[in-house]
């Protein structure tokens, strides 16, 4: 009976030990920065930037609600300082009106070595463009916009040709 009881236990203490090497030895996660981030009435944004093909370069891209500006800027690596700003106004990039209730949500995303792009959505409108940054003629940045396209219809708007329907509002992945 003692034999038996000392078995036990030893079995259980050699579970127990591959079960602690096993979380000592697992290698710990890496932790991913986000590339972009949100507070109050400002969204900002970073990616790569090819302003010089042999430098790499980072990109800031700020959307400020309350100026209704999305502006862009890249980082003087030599001197470490911010080349100035670039800015596109959003009432008349998106067709706003004044004072429209609008929500905003942006990310960036890798084109090619060297150079990100910035995805803009507005969700009220359901519009998206695509923007990039580069050297502008004074030696600053411009922005480049590629493509405005809608991800979905306005809530009321007429059908298109073809019979699809408009979206739900209130269940927009749910219609059929």
């Amino acid at each position: 009976m003692r034999a038996t009881a000392t078995l036990g236990l030893l079995a259980i203490g050699a579970v127990a030990g591959f079960g602690l090497s096993g979380l000592i030895s697992n290698p710990s996660r890496p932790v991913f920065a986000a590339s972009n981030d949100r507070h109050q009435d400002n969204i900002m944004a970073t990616g790569a930037v090819s302003v010089n093909p042999k430098v790499q370069t980072d990109g800031v891209w700020l959307l400020d609600y309350k100026a209704g500006k999305l502006l862009g800027t890249v980082i003087d690596r030599t001197q470490g300082k911010i080349v100035g700003w670039a800015e596109v106004e959003l009432p008349t990039e998106f067709g706003l009106k004044p004072q429209q209730d609008v929500h905003f949500m942006m990310t960036t995303g890798y084109i090619t070595q060297g150079q990100s792009a910035l995805y803009l959505a507005e969700t009220t409108t359901g519009q998206m463009g695509v923007y990039t940054m580069g050297p502008g003629n004074n030696g600053g940045v411009v922005i480049r916009r590629h493509d405005m396209t809608k991800f979905r219809q306005q809530a009321g708007a007429i059908a298109p040709a073809g019979g699809a329907q408009p979206a739900n509002p209130n269940f927009p992945i749910l219609q059929p």
